[in-house]
């Protein structure tokens, strides 16, 4: 932790031995990146990530861990991690992925990227990756709908009877899910996927 206290731009608001303590200090302190390890007592890292998606939307969960498997890399990214990267990593890796996590950026340290590739290439070649929407909820893919139709998050949320706050947790949930980073690359998805007519 002191790498990170020396990091002009980072600042640690608290440290947890557990998954519950995570979950309380992250709702008392609201931070804006959460290191996550995947081993943890009491409550493992794969379900407090989970459950903190719900507490504190606004944090992006980066998972720091000694295993090198794309079973707990998939399981991660399903529970709404937004990174995942080994312990024993270059430091500079950490800090990178620190930062892009904090910028709503997905990271994945370069030998899981190679893992999640092979993965997606398998389920391509069987057919599974034509999936609708990439597995996304039934709410998930009407947000994205909305999204990529230009209506806001205020505007969405009317429609939905959701608060804005809601469809924008939604948003982060559905770029996170697709390993997209903005906006216009949520358009893209959409054209692309034939959810909304580019002519439109």
């Amino acid at each position: 932790m002191g790498l990170l206290r020396s990091q002009p731009d980072m600042e640690v608001a608290g440290e947890a031995a557990d998954g519950h303590q995570a979950l309380a200090q992250a709702r008392e302190l609201q931070p804006a990146v959460v290191l996550m390890d995947i081993a943890m007592p009491e409550l493992g890292g794969l379900e407090a990530t989970r459950q903190l998606r719900a507490l504190v939307p606004t944090a992006r969960v980066l998972i720091l861990t000694v295993h090198d498997r794309e079973d707990y890399l998939f399981a991660a990214l399903q529970a709404g991690a937004y990174g995942y990267i080994l312990k024993g990593a270059d430091v500079n890796d950490l800090l990178a992925a620190i930062r892009a996590v904090n910028r709503g950026e997905i990271f994945l340290y370069p030998a899981m990227t190679t893992k999640l590739v092979a993965d997606y290439l398998r389920r391509a070649e069987a057919g599974e990756a034509r999936e609708s929407y990439d597995g996304l909820t039934p709410r998930q893919r009407e947000v994205l709908r909305l999204i990529a139709q230009g209506l806001t998050a205020a505007e969405i949320g009317r429609r939905l009877y959701l608060s804005p706050h809601t469809v924008e947790s939604h948003r982060d949930n559905i770029m996170a899910r697709l390993g997209l980073h903005s906006k216009a690359e949520l358009i893209r998805y959409a054209i692309r996927r034939g959810i909304i007519d580019e002519t439109a």
